[in-house]
C-alpha cells in the first residue's frame, strides 16, 4: 500500500460523504481543465477521472503515492506531474480549475501562487487547516482579517463552503479543516498597480496595532498622511479602501 510522511503534512482524507460534497462543489461550474493538488491516495481523484470530457491533471511530489496511483487507477498514465506544486509552471495553455486537499504546511504558499496565475484560474475549491480558511475569508474588523484576506478578496469572491472533522482523515489533523471556494470577481478592482498595492497591504499589516498613519508613513508624502483614513488600524480598512489609497501613494 503507502505509508504517511508527517514531513509532507500528509493527512488523507477517507470521509466518502465529503469527497462527493467537494466533487458536488466542483460540478457547479462547467470547466474543461482541471489540475487536482495533491492526489494522495486518490480519495477525490477517484471521482475526478470519471468527469468526461475535461483534460486532467494532478501534481503529486511524493515518489510512493505517484506509484499507489499509477497501479491503482493506470488512466492516470501521463497525467500526473510529479514534482511539487509550488516549483511548477502552469499546468494548461489558458483558463482552468484547481481542486485538492492542500498540505497544510503550505497552503498559504499554494494561495499566493494561485494569485500568480489568477488571469488563468476560473476556480478553485481547496481544503485548508480551518483557521487558514477563515483568513482568506474574513471581512474587515474581524481578527481574523489580514494580508491574505486583502490580497486575495482583491480578484477573488470567497466562499466559505463548509467545515471537516478531524476523524474525516487518517490521521486525524490536530485541527479542523474547512473547504472553500475562489471565483474571480466579476468587476476586477482598480489599482494603481499590483506591486503598490501589495506593499501597502503588508506594510499596514505588519504592524496591525498602530495606525495606519504609523505603520505605512514611508509610503506617502506627509500631506497626504494627514487625510482621516490614516486614523484607521489596517484591519478596519475594506480592500477597496487599500486599493484607492495606491493612487495616493509615492
Amino acid at each position: 500500500m503507502y505509508t504517511l510522511k508527517k514531513s509532507l503534512g500528509q493527512h488523507f482524507l477517507h470521509d466518502e460523504n465529503i469527497c462527493r460534497k467537494i466533487i458536488a462543489s466542483l460540478q457547479q461550474h462547467q470547466f474543461s481543465q482541471l489540475l487536482e493538488v495533491g492526489p494522495g491516495a486518490g480519495a477525490i481523484t477517484k471521482y475526478l477521472i470519471q468527469i468526461e470530457n475535461i483534460n486532467f491533471k494532478a501534481v503529486e511530489i511524493d515518489d510512493e503515492k505517484v506509484d499507489f496511483l499509477y497501479k491503482t487507477y493506470p488512466q492516470l498514465q501521463e497525467k500526473i506531474i510529479h514534482k511539487s506544486f509550488l516549483d511548477i509552471e502552469k499546468p494548461f495553455e489558458g483558463k482552468f480549475t484547481l481542486v485538492g486537499n492542500f498540505p497544510y504546511n503550505i497552503s498559504s504558499q499554494i494561495v499566493f501562487k494561485i494569485l500568480d496565475w489568477k488571469d488563468d484560474v476560473e476556480c478553485m475549491i481547496g481544503m485548508f487547516q480551518q483557521e487558514v480558511a477563515e483568513r482568506i475569508a474574513a471581512k474587515e474588523g474581524r481578527k481574523t482579517y489580514g494580508v491574505i484576506s486583502v490580497l486575495v478578496q482583491a480578484f477573488f469572491d470567497v466562499e466559505y463552503l463548509f467545515e471537516v472533522n478531524p476523524n474525516s482523515f487518517t490521521p486525524p489533523p490536530k485541527v479542523k479543516s474547512a473547504v472553500i471556494r475562489l471565483t474571480p470577481k466579476v468587476e476586477s478592482i482598480t489599482l494603481a498597480s499590483e506591486r503598490k498595492f501589495s506593499v501597502l497591504v503588508k506594510a499596514g499589516f505588519n504592524q496591525r496595532r498602530k495606525m495606519l498613519r504609523n505603520a505605512v508613513k514611508s509610503l506617502f508624502e506627509e500631506d497626504v498622511l494627514k487625510d482621516e483614513i490614516f486614523n484607521k488600524r489596517a484591519e478596519q480598512l475594506s480592500v477597496h479602501d487599500f486599493a484607492q489609497l495606491t493612487f495616493r501613494m509615492k
